[in-house]
C-alpha cells in the first residue's frame, strides 16, 4: 500500500498536522510532501491532503493539486483554520475541496483549529464586520494542540483502515 500525506502550509500549522498523520501511519512508510513537490500523485493508493483555510476557501496550490488527481484515486482531506471546529467556514472549505477532486473516492475529512497570524487578526479587528470572527480566530492561538494532533492521528489510522476494506 502506497500512501501520500500532501500538504500546503503558510504558518506551519498544517505541516504539524500532516506530520502527526504521517507519524500515525508510519508502519505503511508513507511519503510526506508539500503539494508543490508531489511529482506523480497517480502512483498512490491513498492521498491524505491538507491545507489551511484561507479567506474561507482552499489555497490555489491545493485547488490545482486536487483538480489533477486521477479518476478512482482514494482521497482523505484535512484542514486547519481559526474558526471553531464545527463552524460553517471550515465545513464550506472542506466541501469546496471535495468538489475539486472529481471522480475520486472520498474516504473522509478532518478539521482542527490552527493559530492565525497576528497581523490578520489585527487587520480584521479594525473592521467591525469581521471583528467577531477575528476574536474567534484569536482564541485558536494555542492550536493545533496535542489533542488536535491526537485526533489527526486517529483520523489517519481510520483512513488506512477504510482503504484496507476496499
Amino acid at each position: 500500500m502506497k500512501i501520500l500525506v500532501a500538504y500546503f502550509t503558510k504558518t506551519g500549522n498544517t505541516r504539524k498536522v500532516a506530520e502527526a498523520i504521517h507519524d500515525a501511519v508510519k508502519q505503511e512508510k508513507p511519503d510526506l510532501l508539500p503539494v508543490k513537490d508531489v511529482q506523480d500523485p497517480g502512483t498512490y493508493d491513498l492521498i491524505i491532503c491538507g491545507f489551511p483555510v484561507q479567506a474561507h476557501s482552499v489555497p490555489v496550490p491545493v485547488q490545482e493539486f486536487l483538480k489533477n488527481l486521477k479518476s478512482g484515486q482514494k482521497l482523505a482531506i484535512f484542514s486547519t483554520h481559526g474558526s471553531r471546529t464545527e463552524g460553517q467556514l471550515p465545513k464550506e472549505a472542506i466541501k469546496h475541496a471535495l468538489s475539486l477532486a472529481r471522480n475520486v473516492e472520498i474516504l473522509g475529512s478532518f478539521t482542527c483549529r490552527g493559530e492565525v497570524e497576528e497581523e490578520i487578526i489585527e487587520a480584521l479587528m479594525a473592521k467591525s464586520e469581521h471583528r467577531s470572527w477575528a476574536m474567534e480566530a484569536a482564541s485558536a492561538k494555542s492550536h493545533p494542540d496535542e489533542a488536535d494532533l491526537e485526533d489527526a492521528r486517529v483520523f489517519a489510522r481510520n483512513m488506512v483502515q477504510k482503504l484496507r476494506s476496499f
